[in-house]
């Protein structure tokens, strides 16, 4: 995404997210599953066509995000179930695209009345599925924008913080701090609490400093890749239990794998002893990098 960067002709914007949205109601039995495909159409146009930001896109900068909702309930319209998202971006003078978050929310409930409208406004959220999308819409923007300038996200961490201290009022659940250790209110704290908001700074480094660089001298952003690493040990240090370490898990250890898998030895063992630490259960994956397989 270069979109910060780009002097933009007149005409040439376009909304923002490019999100592939998918909700799956196999568990409901007996229902008539139109209203669910109402839901996915609803939340497609919800999360493409609204414009989030007053920065201009090009159509091939748009953000690619997904946002997958499994129905466990539904009665009297209302739907209870889990969301995974995930979110990615190229690397640069590649073809390769990295993920950025890849999190799910396993407390999700919402009213939901088919053919019901789904409204953006950011200055009065009408009810609890309007708090979900703009919050996974905030974070995925400002993730994005994070990894391509440092603290380049903050605006929309704002945003999404906005909407937590909205939803929280609504008593819904998956919003209140100290209620779980993984809702939503713990993710924004990740990018926000002084424990652990140094990911932020990480990101950019891994990302910015560290992939693209990989692409024209591997050895450089390999470097810049382990050092980030530490950040992570030190999250570990002071919040061992925060969510920074599950979301960092399973957006990134098996590009890890990969990230080493020519590096020199000393940087494979530096690195596997950090990872080794903060992930013990994963060593059959983590074992790969410390001794990649020989290619055949």
């Amino acid at each position: 995404m270069l979109a910060a960067f780009s002097a933009f002709p007149s005409g040439a914007s376009a909304q923002e997210l490019n999100c592939q949205v998918e909700v799956n109601s196999s568990q409901i039995q007996g229902t008539n599953k139109s209203v669910f495909e109402t839901l996915q159409q609803a939340i497609t146009e919800y999360f493409n066509t609204t414009r989030w930001t007053n920065t201009q896109f090009y159509p091939n900068e748009k953000i690619d995000c997904r946002f997958f909702l499994t129905v466990k309930e539904y009665a009297d319209d209302r739907i209870k179930g889990d969301i995974q998202v995930q979110l990615s971006r190229p690397v640069y003078n590649s073809t390769y695209t990295t993920t950025l978050l890849n999190f799910k929310d396993n407390r999700v409930e919402f009213d939901y009345k088919e053919g019901d409208p789904i409204v953006f406004n950011e200055n009065n959220i009408e009810g609890n599925l309007t708090a979900l999308l703009n919050f996974y819409a905030y974070l995925f923007l400002a993730l994005d924008f994070d990894s391509f300038s440092p603290l380049g996200g903050q605006p929309y961490f704002d945003k999404a913080a906005a909407v937590v201290q909205f939803a929280q009022s609504s008593g819904e659940i998956g919003w209140r701090a100290f209620e779980d250790t993984k809702n939503r209110s713990a993710v924004l704290s990740v990018y926000t609490d002084n424990n652990t908001s140094g990911i932020r700074q990480m990101n950019y480094d891994y990302y910015r400093k560290g992939l693209d660089e990989m692409v024209t001298s591997p050895d450089k952003g390999r470097a810049v890749i382990t050092e980030s690493l530490k950040t992570m040990d030190k999250i570990y240090d002071v919040a061992p239990m925060s969510v920074a370490l599950s979301m960092f898990r399973d957006a990134k250890l098996d590009e890890l794998v990969n990230v080493y898998s020519k590096a020199p030895q000393s940087q494979r063992e530096e690195a596997y002893a950090i990872l080794e630490k903060l992930y013990p259960t994963e060593r059959d994956r983590l074992d790969k990098i410390k001794n990649p397989e020989e290619p055949k």
